[in-house]
């Protein structure tokens, strides 16, 4: 097993040679799921073989570990360590916010037709708890109208929003969202901003400061390549004192391991729970995730975000004019700061995404088809050569009549 600093391990865009045992031909379904890299793989059957070894004397190595994983994870946010907290999946860190806000009757939200529906269904489970009103814009328009659709959102904002949640990156068209705008906006008209990262951690850059962001959330087997069953919550500090620990457990309090480590009477049931982000880490983790998480943040730090985001659009540079070319119609903006690690393009047909996804997949070419787009989402990984397969593939489809549309 090579050790993570060997040559062999070390990261290099367009470089498949740490993901030898990946056998689809042109990868480029990352906003989907991240095959593991071997690193990530030896990460985890090293902790697995760890635990296997020493049982219990592992522990602690583990605990740094997490501490170690948080800085990773908060630096690639320009967040402070202090500040970041590691949960679940994505939706936990929504259900944090959701569940832990002391909402007002009457709390009006502002959500976003067209996202995943994990930054929609917590928010309107809360609305039914608490009796807030939801409040509705389309996601697309700041696609089509980014001016205008602001100057709307500026209207609901001056009628009074508690809260705005929003993804990053729309996981349809791959339209980057104007956060650093948006939360401006909301801090003039006093209105908290909630950001569900999972497309854009690992890819796009991010700056929970400059962007206004107070509370964040991402899972860790799209963009930032981890196992699943891990992601990180953030909550900027003064954010995080107005949340109530609703979702607590025994690791939320002060202190959690005292009574474990320390002489007879700390075992207590009164010590203050966090006021941190850190408050929603209640139970046992899961730490082969974690393991296998820090090997693939560690190689994303390697190359760095701005490197990364730079390779991925020349990926679909290469791309984007053929399938135009071809028919295709792309949803990808003008405007850099509008883009995002997906391409999605679509033909007259609004049916023939899934066919054209499940075509693509014949010739080795793995995609996805979200709401009728066919959606190519390549990563560092990725050579920018892979675009003479695609649309290769897509000629030998379209030679053969086209994809079957069911």
């Amino acid at each position: 097993m090579a050790a993570a600093g060997d040559p062999v391990n070390l990261p290099s865009l367009g470089s498949r040679n740490l993901f030898p045992e990946l056998a689809t031909r042109v990868y480029a379904n990352h906003a989907s799921l991240s095959p593991p890299s071997q690193p990530v793989i030896d990460a985890v059957s090293a902790c697995l073989a760890q635990y296997a070894r020493d049982g219990m004397g592992c522990y602690a190595t583990e605990v740094e570990r997490r501490e170690r994983l948080r800085a990773q994870l908060a630096d690639l946010i320009g967040a402070p360590a202090q500040d970041l907290a590691l949960v679940a999946n994505t939706t936990a860190g929504v259900l944090a916010v959701a569940l832990g806000l002391p909402w007002r009757r009457g709390d009006r939200v502002l959500l976003f037709d067209g996202e995943f529906p994990t930054n929609i269904t917590p928010w309107q489970q809360a609305a039914q708890r608490e009796g807030l009103e939801l409040v509705w814009m389309n996601a697309d328009d700041f696609r089509t109208d980014r001016a205008g659709a602001l100057e709307k959102l500026e209207d609901h904002l001056r009628a009074g929003i508690r809260l705005v949640a929003v993804s990053a990156v729309q996981f349809t068209t791959g339209q980057r969202m104007p956060l650093e705008a948006i939360g401006a906006l909301c801090r003039r008209h006093d209105s908290e901003l909630f950001v569900d990262a999972i497309q854009a951690m690992g890819v796009v850059p991010l700056d929970v400061e400059a962007c206004a962001i107070d509370y964040l959330t991402c899972g860790s087997h799209k963009w930032l390549m981890g196992p699943e069953g891990t992601g990180c919550f953030y909550a900027r500090h003064a954010a995080a004192t107005r949340l109530e620990p609703n979702v607590a457990g025994w690791l939320s309090h002060e202190d959690p391991f005292a009574f474990l480590t320390r002489s007879p009477g700390e075992l207590r049931y009164d010590r203050p729970l966090l006021s941190t982000a850190r408050m929603v880490e209640s139970g046992t983790p899961h730490t082969l995730a974690t393991a296998g998480l820090e090997a693939s943040v560690g190689l994303i730090d390697a190359i760095g975000v701005g490197s990364i985001f730079e390779h991925v659009q020349a990926w679909h540079e290469a791309v984007e004019p053929g399938l135009i070319e071809r028919g295709f119609a792309s949803a990808r903006m003008s405007e850099v700061d509008g883009r995002s690690g997906i391409l999605s393009v679509r033909t007259d047909d609004p049916a023939a995404g899934p066919a054209w996804s499940q075509a693509l997949a014949g010739h080795g070419i793995a995609s996805a088809s979200p709401d009728g787009w066919l959606r190519l989402s390549p990563h560092w990984p990725n050579r920018i050569d892979e675009a003479d397969a695609v649309l290769a593939a897509v000629d030998e489809i379209l030679v053969g009549g086209g994809p079957k549309v069911r």
